[in-house]
């Protein structure tokens, strides 16, 4: 049920009028009645439908897309696929970066709510999918992207990130590597653990003994792989790992550029590195880097077509596509 303009002012005991007040122009309204507004607004869940109230009954040419970091090149690739499949359809996209901040990305999917858009397309940040069902509650279907949903309730486009963080250490210990180092975080994201578990089941499956060590860093960043790359060094020798994985090609450069002593290059002759995504800049780098490629624009141009699909017919049964990724060897990783 789609709470009302005047269900609020009914519950506040106010006018239509006061309400519009509250919400549009709040200096003109006694601080007793904004409470009693405030207060019937947060019980009711209410939420202004200012796209509604312009369209008048008919679909919105709008869709929502939350990604986790749009410094990311990779996300960067994942949006302007489904940019160019909402195009062939008359279709905009609202584009909203959370930055790794579950209150930014509350905030973005409260926006898109408020402007009832047609679809959310989200990669999310930790659990969302009671957010998400909120949503679908008021007619606004969901899609994952770059998750597995691990659930029926909802649509995912991903890719399978377990077999990447697999294929990953499988190379490294192909190239003669038996101390490697994951590099990545934080964990409450599933697409660090996921890579991570991959890289596990890799070393459990080993003929040889393989160390495996995890390095943990707050966010998928530049900057974070450089002080991983520097804490690291500050080891003895004989502690450094002879290979790195890193979560994603962005922490990988980062360890590159930590990984020169003395203006000598330690990759690859003394420690492999390879990372996930596969963007541009990994091919690009000082020492071009070994990367797990991953689809990106079919995983925004799937999962788009997915969401309109599901708006317009709201009885589809979500389903799970799951691309699979691709080793892309480079320098970085060259036998020992």
């Amino acid at each position: 049920m789609v709470v009302s303009i005047r269900d609020v002012a009914e519950t506040a005991g106010v006018s239509v009028g006061t309400v519009s007040n509250v919400l549009n122009r709040p200096e003109t309204v006694s601080a007793e009645s904004a409470e009693r507004v405030l207060k019937a607004i947060d019980e009711l869940g209410y939420v202004r439908n200012d796209a509604a109230r312009k369209l008048r009954g008919g679909v919105s040419t709008t869709v929502g897309f939350v990604v986790l970091n749009g410094q990311n090149p990779f996300f960067n690739d994942v949006v302007r696929g489904a940019e160019d499949e909402a195009s062939r359809h008359g279709i905009a996209i609202l584009y909203g970066n959370t930055d790794e901040d579950s209150s930014r990305e509350r905030m973005y999917l409260d926006l898109f709510e408020e402007q009832q858009v047609r679809g959310v397309l989200i990669s999310p940040y930790g659990d969302i999918l009671p957010r998400l069902e909120r949503l679908r509650s008021r007619g606004i279907p969901a899609v994952l992207v770059d998750r597995f949903g691990g659930t029926s309730r909802f649509s995912s486009v991903s890719v399978d990130s377990v077999a990447g963080g697999r294929m990953a250490v499988e190379h490294l210990i192909e190239t003669g590597r038996r101390r490697i180092a994951f590099v990545g975080g934080p964990m409450d994201m599933r697409q660090v653990t996921d890579r991570l578990a991959g890289a596990r089941v890799a070393t459990d499956n080993a003929l040889d003994a393989v160390e495996l060590e995890v390095i943990a860093t707050t966010a998928m960043t530049v900057a974070e792989g450089v002080a991983a790359g520097t804490r690291v060094l500050a080891r003895p020798r004989r502690d450094w790992p002879d290979a790195m994985f890193a979560a994603n090609d962005l922490i990988a450069l980062g360890l590159l550029q930590s990984l020169v002593v003395g203006g000598r290059m330690l990759v690859p002759d003394e420690i492999a590195l390879i990372g996930f995504d596969d963007i541009s800049f990994a091919a690009a780098a000082a020492v071009p880097i070994t990367s797990i490629g991953q689809p990106s624009g079919m995983i925004g141009r799937t999962a788009l077509r997915i969401l309109l699909e599901e708006s317009d017919d709201a009885e589809l049964i979500p389903r799970q596509t799951v691309f699979q990724p691709e080793l892309v060897v480079r320098r970085s990783t060259a036998t020992a």
